[in-house]
């Protein structure tokens, strides 16, 4: 292939790269496309976002006609798991996605390439085969170069992954079984999402966490309601304030050892291991020190506030750089940096980026923590409205949970939106469009709100943190 020219191209085709290249190509840039693997959309669309969701679909379903549906009249005998048609399903939704996205390439005439990419020069990109790295595909050129390469999961020393029985997400999500007993080390937004996976089709579930709360990044009470209604509703177990020491394959079984907060060793024996301890910037072989970028203490390439690298011409999004690893946050980025290369203004005000983890219920945040404000010494109130006041969270079986509105002390803006309940990963948005206008709490509060739903209990939250005011509780 010879060098071809462009105006920007992108490395990687997550969904901070192919929106990146949508945009770019939408304000007339010729674009093109590197992805090292076969298949587009990263580990969003191939294993992470989108097949997780579609097995927790599936998973819930089958858990509330197993335990459910009775309450609503409906009787059923003979349930059973059909696991490979779960997965052949889980695979379908992945590869129409996938067929979607390039759908959308030709659609906007963006030029496509399967290799891995490294620089030679700042503007200047050496495609290999991904297998042979001494197989050279080609060279392009362009004025601009995206990184978008996105993350890899992290582990832990003394854990070795074997992706047969010490698994990770990746593996997860395609299991030829369902577990009998499956050891999750790590409770934050994939432990939690895959363990609810594997105990509502009937795995016995422990999960091993380092820190004393669940999703500790996200505020703490949300943390301690999912704690509560997982262990109670799929009976999960949990072992919180425990360090993990080891985890090795013992015959078909996993043997996993953690220190517990008394410093004493906790021995596990499992048949899947899940190492679900977060992720790490992929940035391997991209030849940055070829090109003068050096990445900073944690594995990230340092960026400007347009996210332009300190190499004239060259930027970076999404898991790569600073901030939360989310997909919407790495789209928002591509979209940012494609309108600074057009002239226009981007925006992204990253504290209304919203965080969400989808077991059910739904788990989900934005703006300031609680525990920020506190630390931050910002004076704030709370208003706390439970789902169990809800007429819809009650007539539809789902009424575990609550919202809670963080909201200036003095000038009633609301600082944080956080929830747990039935749709909250849907609802969030409304609390996402009231931070990024700086709403008040009382602004939500007398916004009129469709009866009855379940965004109900946004507006009364909102109302408790007005003086008070919520109307049914």
């Amino acid at each position: 292939m010879e060098n071809q020219q462009f105006d920007v191209a992108i490395i990687g085709s997550g969904p901070g790269g192919y929106v990146a290249a949508l945009r770019c190509a939408q304000l007339g840039m010729k674009t093109a496309l590197i992805e090292r693997y076969d298949s587009l959309g990263g580990t969003c669309l191939n294993v992470g976002c989108i097949p997780s969701k579609a097995l927790l679909d599936s998973s819930e379903h089958y858990h509330n006609a197993k335990q459910h549906f009775d309450a609503h009249g409906i009787e059923i005998s003979g349930l059973n798991v059909n696991f490979r048609q779960m997965i052949a399903r889980k695979d379908k939704v992945v590869n129409d996605t996938v067929a979607g996205i390039r759908f959308l390439m030709k659609k906007n005439k963006i030029e496509t390439f399967h290799g891995h990419a490294s620089f030679l020069t700042p503007q200047t990109l050496l495609i290999t085969d991904k297998k042979d790295p001494q197989k050279q595909i080609g060279t392009i050129s362009a004025r601009n170069i995206i990184i978008a390469t996105g993350s890899k999961p992290a582990s832990l020393p003394n854990v070795f992954i074997d992706k047969e029985r010490i698994i990770t997400s990746t593996e997860a999500l395609s299991l030829k079984e369902i577990p009998n007993e499956l050891l999750v080390i790590g409770g934050g937004v994939i432990g939690l999402e895959l363990g609810a996976v594997y105990a509502r089709l009937g795995s016995k579930v422990r999960i091993v966490e380092y820190s004393d709360s669940l999703i500790p990044s996200m505020d703490r009470e949300l943390g301690k309601e999912i704690h509560k209604i997982l262990r109670t509703q799929l009976h999960i177990e949990f072992f919180m304030s425990h360090k993990v020491q080891q985890a090795f394959r013992q015959g078909e079984k996993v043997v996993i050892k953690a220190l517990n907060e008394k410093n004493e060793v906790v021995e596990w024996l499992a048949d899947y291991c899940l190492v679900a301890v977060g992720r790490r910037p992929y940035t391997e072989k991209l030849g940055l020190e070829n090109i003068g970028i050096t990445l900073d203490e944690k594995g990230r390439i340092p960026v400007n506030e347009h996210l332009e690298t300190k190499v004239k011409g060259i930027y970076a999004i999404g898991d790569v750089i600073r901030g939360p690893m989310l997909a919407h946050k790495a789209s928002d980025e591509g979209i940012l940096v494609a309108e600074y290369l057009a002239g226009k203004h981007g925006h992204i005000n990253y504290l209304a980026i919203p965080s969400v983890v989808y077991t059910w219920p739904e788990v989900a945040g934005v703006g300031y923590t609680e525990e920020e404000l506190k630390a931050q010494q910002t004076p704030y109130k709370v208003g706390k409205f439970p789902f169990r006041a809800l007429g819809r969270a009650r007539a539809a079986h789902d009424t575990d949970g609550f919202v809670k509105v963080l909201a200036h002390q003095v000038t009633d803006e609301i600082l944080g939106i956080h929830m747990i309940g039935a749709r909250c990963a849907d609802i969030i948005a409304e609390a996402v469009v009231a931070i990024e206008f700086r709403a008040s709490a009382e602004d939500i509060g007398i916004f009129s709100h469709p009866h009855p739903t379940f965004t109900e209990a946004l507006k009364e939250a909102a109302l408790a943190a007005t003086e008070n005011r919520a109307l049914h509780i």
